[in-house]
C-alpha cells in the first residue's frame, strides 16, 4: 500500500483558500498526478486543501472523499491558563486562524523546545507542561485513532510498532491535507514525537510526501517514507516553492516571517 500526503498550495488563510501562487502550484501538481497511480483521493474539509485537490480530482476523473480528521491538527493552548515560561514560548506570533490568548500548540519558539527535551521523547511529550495545559492528548487520540481505522479498513492493522497484514494491497491513497496533521500522522507511523517533525521538518506548499509498506516478513508490515516534502512538480512547471512554510533564514531579515 502507498500513502501520499499532499500539503495544500500556498494559502490565503483569510479566505481559507489559495493565493494566485497556490492555484498555480495546485495545477502543477495535477499536471503530474497521472504518474502517481492514485486509486483514491481523500481531502481535508478546509477550503485550502479542497481547492488544491480539485484540479487533481478533475484530471483523474475522481471524486474526493472528505475526511474531517484530515483538517489542520487542531490542538490549541490557552495562554491565559498556562505557566509564564510556557506562555513566553509563543512570543508575539499568532497562527492566523486564532486570535487572543489561543495559539496552535506546536507553533512554539525553538528555545523552549531546546529547554524541554521531553517534548522530543516518543512518550515524554505526552507528560509535558504543553500537553497538560492544552487539548493535544484528546486531539492526538482522535486523529490517530481515525487514521488507524482508515488503515485497518485497507488491510493494515496496527499491532505495537508494526502492522498485521490482513489484506495486502498495492493501492495508492492520496490525502490532501496540511502540514501539522501530516506530521502527526507520520510521527504515529514512526513511533516518534510529533514535535520532532513539526520543528525539524518542512513541507512546502503543494509538496508530496510518499510512504509505502514493506512486508519483509509475511504478515507483518511497516510504512517506510520514500520522500518527504517533494516539490519536483513545481520545478517541472518552472515554479519556485513559496516561502509560506518557512521562517526567516537569518533573524535580521525583516521581509521573512519570524
Amino acid at each position: 500500500m502507498r500513502l501520499l500526503l499532499i500539503r495544500h498550495g500556498d494559502p490565503d488563510y483569510r479566505l481559507d483558500s489559495l493565493t494566485e501562487q497556490g492555484f498555480r502550484e495546485a495545477k502543477a501538481f495535477a499536471a503530474c498526478a497521472d504518474e502517481l497511480g492514485i486509486d483514491e483521493l481523500c481531502v481535508s474539509p478546509l477550503g485550502r486543501a479542497r481547492d488544491t485537490a480539485r484540479f487533481t480530482a478533475e484530471k483523474l476523473g475522481m471524486r474526493p472523499t472528505e475526511l474531517d480528521w484530515l483538517r489542520e491538527f487542531p490542538a490549541v493552548i490557552d495562554l491565559d491558563a498556562c505557566p509564564q515560561e510556557l506562555r513566553q514560548a509563543y512570543g508575539e506570533h499568532t497562527f492566523t486562524e486564532f486570535r487572543g490568548a489561543k495559539r496552535i500548540l506546536w507553533d512554539m519558539l525553538p528555545g523552549y523546545l531546546a529547554a524541554h527535551p521531553e517534548l522530543l521523547d516518543p512518550e515524554g511529550w505526552k507528560r509535558s507542561d504543553a500537553a497538560k495545559h492544552s487539548d493535544i492528548l484528546a486531539v492526538w487520540e482522535h486523529v490517530t485513532g481515525e487514521f488507524e481505522r482508515f488503515l485497518a479498513e485497507r488491510g493494515y492493522v496496527r499491532e505495537g510498532a508494526v502492522f498485521r497484514v490482513e489484506h495486502p494491497n498495492r493501492r495508492t491513497a492520496a490525502l490532501f491535507c496540511h502540514f501539522g496533521v501530516s506530521c502527526a500522522l507520520l510521527a504515529w507511523l514512526m513511533n516518534a514525537s510529533p514535535f520532532l517533525l513539526w520543528h525539524a521538518g518542512c513541507m512546502q506548499p503543494s509538496s508530496l510526501t510518499e510512504l509505502v509498506t514493506e512486508e519483509r516478513e509475511e504478515g507483518l508490515a511497516v510504512f517506510r517514507m520514500l520522500r518527504f516534502g517533494d516539490t519536483s512538480h513545481l520545478s517541472r512547471a518552472g515554479l519556485r516553492p513559496s516561502f509560506a512554510a518557512r521562517f526567516c533564514e537569518t533573524f535580521d531579515e525583516p521581509n521573512e516571517r519570524h
